[in-house]
């Protein structure tokens, strides 16, 4: 991964948001950038000003970073995410965690949508994601190490931070969302999967399935960051709702309709993160 190119880029960003030391970085995936809508933004920046995430976005992803500040806590969300099936390297993918260990902020925050595997995940619930299956054929900590990734063979036993993701999941329960834990599954993309492919996915224990999310998530955790994540689920995976194909557009309409209650859960857990303990603390 080319160091050079990210810390170009966070450069970039720092001169955007100026003195702000953020305590959270947010990644918004597909139908998630609404969610800030209604937060006190106190700096804004588009991608186009970004040196890596200035291609143009994938429908559903907005495109600018925005700085928001929810009773006295500030985070930088970017929303919209670069994937690894866009072919431009791992770099794209990885600047918001490089941006988060950089800046010091401890928490990294994770949304997407994704496929409902699990028969209880129909289109509107939401997944906290406990733990994560990478079936994309791809690291990003594959070449030459870099410190800023923490040790070169990071223990991914505990990715997902327990006592930050137990908040998160109080801020969902508390907005009326209908959720479960569970387990969600990486793949390549872009093409959606086979029956017979969420078919082996059950069988492996996914709950869930999506292009995105996993590779942050090893990023943060080697980066020593408190990893939490959210599914929206916009679809149940294919085949297992009889005669139904997968759309993109109907992925972005499904994720919009509950986007109110997700904005509302992401207000609450912005707002509560400064009360969670230090890690290891009793």
């Amino acid at each position: 991964m080319n160091t050079g190119d990210l810390e170009q880029s966070f450069q970039a960003i720092i001169r955007g948001i100026g003195n702000a030391r953020p305590l959270c970085v947010a990644v918004l995936g597909s139908g998630w950038s609404q969610a800030v809508a209604n937060l006190h933004t106190a700096a804004r920046l588009p991608y186009s000003g970004v040196p890596l995430l200035s291609t143009p976005p994938v429908a559903g992803h907005e495109g600018h970073l925005v700085l928001v500040r929810q009773e006295g806590v500030d985070a930088l969300v970017f929303c919209g995410r670069k994937h690894w099936y866009e072919g431009y390297g791992w770099e794209p993918v990885a600047l918001p965690v490089f941006v988060a260990a950089r800046i010091g902020a401890p928490y990294l925050l994770l949304t997407n949508a994704a496929g409902g595997v699990h028969a209880e995940l129909a289109p509107g619930w939401a997944m906290l994601v406990t733990d994560h299956i990478n079936l994309m054929g791809a690291s990003p900590l594959v070449g030459q190490h870099d410190p800023v990734w923490g040790a070169r063979f990071p223990d991914m036993t505990r990715v997902y931070d327990e006592q930050t993701g137990t908040l998160l999941a109080e801020c969902l329960l508390e907005t009326g969302m209908k959720f479960r834990h569970g387990v969600y599954a990486a793949v390549s993309g872009p093409s959606y999967e086979t029956p017979a492919e969420v078919r082996a996915l059950r069988l492996l224990g996914a709950d869930a399935v999506g292009m995105s999310t996993v590779p942050e998530a090893i990023l943060g955790k080697a980066a020593g960051l408190r990893v939490a994540a959210v599914s929206m689920i916009a679809n149940r995976a294919a085949g297992l709702t009889q005669g139904a194909t997968l759309d993109h557009g109907e992925v972005l309409r499904t994720a919009g309709c509950s986007i109110a209650a997700a904005g509302k859960a992401l207000s609450l857990f912005l707002a509560r993160l400064p009360g969670l303990a230090a890690p290891g603390s009793p």
